[in-house]
């Protein structure tokens, strides 16, 4: 039997390698920063390369790469840490989030803030290395992490704001390699908005009659029935943008052909999607890594050829 089996009603693993090769002490903290589930880690930071790639034909350095991998890494678990100091009554009252380290109790507020604190730290470190526009342009995401976790409370669109929030790298990556923003790297920022308004209205529907008992809103909850037409709409704009930013910098004919690709797999998710089963929403979320490499490869063909 596997040791990473997935409990029932819980989103937290029991036997990972974080069980298995982490202090006891650590582990909480690993898990508050969610480094036990890189997903979003890989949403958040795709974008940065998407864009930096897009920037710096043929190929950005290795360099940016790895700077961007850090501060998405230790971004997203800033942000996770945010989100569930916001949410900790909330999340207690779900079963999904109620073992998680904030709501069970494993450790304190003031330890969660200690932890944001290191993790904020940590990403000025990697910040400081880029330009001072690209250092004034990634502080400006800041407000949208810190007020992204309260607008599921009196809207029903907290995914628009996620989507505003996690892509915001499209433009740092531009202003990291130009000092600027052009329209190339708004068209791409716009087109990641659209592909987390459908990602994660996917993700939110196994939660949504938890929701409705504790009184979150969600796009899950707005939509509903009408999920599978809106994904649609929402993948349609961003395959459109994504386009769209590639015929802004006159990228060749691969990356067209390769962006088919990634329209195929948004269509897949699309025709596939059963809003009633919680694992069929999590496997097509998570599905969204491979859209993305799909993507930055549209990219590199577009810029090699």
């Amino acid at each position: 039997m596997s040791t990473t089996a997935k409990q029932p009603h819980t989103d937290i693993l029991v036997g990972d390698w974080i069980d298995r090769y982490v202090p006891q002490t650590v582990r909480p903290y690993l898990r508050l920063a969610r480094l036990d589930r890189p997903i979003g880690t890989w949403l958040l930071l795709f974008p940065c390369w998407w864009s930096i790639t897009l920037a710096a034909p043929p190929f950005p350095s290795l360099w940016l790469f790895a700077l961007f991998g850090i501060g998405a890494l230790v971004m997203r678990g800033a942000g996770c840490t945010v989100n569930d100091l916001a949410d900790q009554e909330f999340d207690a009252k779900v079963e999904r989030t109620a073992t998680r380290p904030l709501p069970s109790g494993v450790i304190s507020r003031l330890q969660a803030y200690l932890f944001l604190a290191l993790q904020l730290l940590l990403g000025l470190a990697v910040l400081l290395q880029f330009n001072n526009f690209a250092i004034a342009t990634g502080i400006a995401s800041l407000m949208l992490v810190f007020t992204y976790p309260f607008f599921k409370r009196f809207t029903y669109w907290p995914q628009a704001v996620l989507g505003l929030t996690f892509n915001w790298g499209a433009l740092l990556g531009w202003a990291v390699v130009h000092g600027e923003i052009a329209p190339a790297a708004i068209a791409l920022y716009a087109a990641g908005f659209f592909w987390t308004l459908g990602y994660d209205t996917i993700y939110a529907h196994q939660d949504a009659e938890d929701d409705i008992l504790v009184g979150i809103k969600s796009t899950a909850l707005r939509l509903g029935e009408a999920t599978g037409k809106w994904l649609w709409i929402f993948y349609g704009l961003t395959i459109s943008l994504i386009g769209l930013a590639g015929y802004l910098i006159d990228l060749s004919w691969p990356f067209y052909a390769v962006l088919i690709l990634g329209a195929a797999h948004c269509v897949w998710q699309t025709v596939t999607l059963d809003i009633k089963d919680q694992m069929r929403c999590l496997m097509l979320f998570k599905s969204n890594r491979y859209f993305a490499w799909i993507i930055l490869a549209a990219i590199i063909a577009g810029q090699i050829f």
